[in-house]
């Protein structure tokens, strides 16, 4: 079930709002109950057969966590409880998601012949899975101090974020559902938490999916064996660039907006990136909880930077490769892991070099320069990532660097950038949804926090005026003009093409 699409927003929301508040009043654990089955259709509207995968790697995990808080078990025993869940984890993921592709790389090593039948990709698998990996690993740490099966449950299965994140944390989220102030309406809560999802909707049948129609072509045709000149492959990879931005951003502020209405705050997972300076705020910015989580338990596992820098710069590429794996089971993605790997090796040498060149003290020139070669280097790396194959993507990068000829042909140029100029725009020089409503809290603490780091250190001059316009305020008049935007996306939903969001097929 589609967030953007009339049966979500029709029938399935108002409905689950509507009976969970009403059962909230009378019973806090039957609402949470109800949630929780309301979640399980929710994931199962497009298979209901992973409805079953879903509850059995719950009820897994959670009888494993029990195992672990039991601190009268001998450790060499909890140990192993631990590596058995984790490992059963994995292999869970690696079968759905990447056994066609091991058996295909074997096939072309060694001629051979293997076939499985072909496996269907379960929806959000890589993150309820990296969600309960991390809620093993704290429980063997001893970080979790409760257990109940109902929050667990609705940790995992929360329908806003089940099938393309954020990848959640229990700490954040358990204590939450405890609160019985979770199943009291609260009308702020609901403004604001509609207003956000307002603006998510707007980015993704607005522009996300009409981006799509320019970025598609030129990787269809590159599939094919064209070869893209410079205008078309330029246009065609800063399209995908924007297009990626609006799916993925308009994702998590709907999820955010939708959590919200339920007196419920998800973490910050997108908060600008295409602002940042250098790489590294760049990760600092993108997909921040897939950071946290690569950071606290791969990164820091495998000695971090606690081993000098040679083993430093290792343990990042081998974090990032992987990182890119997850994403997908494609080379492509391996290679775009592995540039971004190398892009953050090249970062922290030249901050070692340079010890001024670190972002927002470089100054004005030394920004610029630092965001340009940011931004370029992350356009390249989305090639790979949205590129069928090597060849597709080593077609359209000649093409960017004008070795396929320099002219567009025709003299329809001028479309694409009728659309990809204003959206550019956007995202470099208009306040994003954290600073519309800063003044409210919307998030979970400790990511409202780590956002707040990555922000400016100073606001711009035009973001304090746009801010003084369009920041969220309660009143008759923006309550109006979000309205009167939600019934616009309503009537544009209906005629133009709605697509899926570019994160559920991780």
């Amino acid at each position: 079930m589609l967030f953007n699409s009339y049966i979500f927003i029709l029938c399935f929301l108002p409905i689950t709002f509507s009976v969970f508040f009403i059962i909230g009043k009378y019973s806090h654990g039957s609402a949470l109950i109800f949630l929780l089955a309301a979640s399980f259709f929710f994931y199962g509207w497009w298979n209901i057969h992973f409805v079953k995968l879903l509850l059995v790697s719950i009820v897994f995990n959670y009888s494993s966590g029990y195992l672990l808080i039991n601190k009268t078990s001998h450790a060499l025993t909890r140990k192993s409880i631990l590596f058995l869940s984790v490992a059963s984890n994995i292999l869970l993921l690696v079968y759905y998601k990447y056994a066609n592709f091991f058996i295909q790389n074997i096939d072309q090593i060694t001629g051979a012949t293997y076939s499985i039948n072909s496996i269907i990709l379960p929806l959000g698998i890589s993150f309820f899975t990296f969600t309960q990996i991390a809620f093993l690993v704290d429980t063997y740490q001893g970080k979790v101090k409760e257990l109940s099966l109902t929050r667990y449950a609705l940790f995992v299965a929360y329908f806003p974020h089940l099938i393309a994140g954020p990848i959640l944390h229990h700490k954040e989220m358990m204590p939450q559902f405890a609160q019985k102030l979770v199943c009291k309406i609260n009308p702020e809560n609901i403004a604001i938490g509609l207003s956000i999802f307002v603006l998510g909707l707007a980015k993704k049948v607005l522009l996300a999916d009409s981006l799509s129609a320019l970025a598609g072509p030129l990787f269809t045709a590159a599939k094919a064996g064209g070869h893209p000149m410079l205008f078309q492959a330029w246009t065609g990879a800063l399209s995908y660039t924007l297009q990626l931005y609006f799916d993925f951003s308009g994702y998590s502020d709907m999820a955010i907006g939708l959590s919200l209405m339920f007196n419920v705050r998800l973490p910050l997972n997108f908060d600008s990136p295409y602002k940042s300076v250098s790489i590294i705020e760049f990760w600092r910015r993108w997909h921040m909880t897939l950071s946290r989580f690569l950071r606290d338990y791969l990164y820091i596992p495998l000695g971090g930077n606690r081993r000098g820098k040679p083993a430093r710069y290792l343990n990042l590429m081998a974090t990032m490769l992987l990182g890119g794996l997850w994403h997908g089971a494609s080379w492509t993605f391996v290679i775009w892991g592995g540039l971004h790997g190398g892009y953050l090796l090249l970062n922290h040498a030249w901050r070692e070099i340079r010890p001024q060149a670190a972002e927002r003290k470089a100054g004005l020139g030394g920004g610029l320069l630092g965001w340009a070669v940011t931004f370029i280097a992350v356009v390249v790396s989305w090639v790979f990532f949205r590129a069928e194959n090597f060849s597709s993507a080593r077609l359209i990068l000649q093409g960017m660097a004008g070795l396929n000829g320099r002219m567009s042909p025709g003299t329809d140029w001028i479309d694409p950038l009728q659309l990809i100029l204003p959206c550019l725009g956007l995202v470099l020089f208009f306040p994003n949804v954290r600073q519309l409503f800063q003044d409210h809290k919307t998030v979970c603490d400790d990511d409202r926090q780590e956002g707040q780091k990555t922000a400016l250190t100073s606001t711009p001059l035009w973001v304090s005026i746009l801010l003084y316009f369009f920041r969220w305020r309660p009143g008759k008049w923006q309550a109006m003009g979000y309205g009167a935007l939600f019934f616009v996306l309503l009537a544009c939903m209906a005629s133009l093409t709605k697509s899926e969001f570019i994160y559920f097929q991780f």
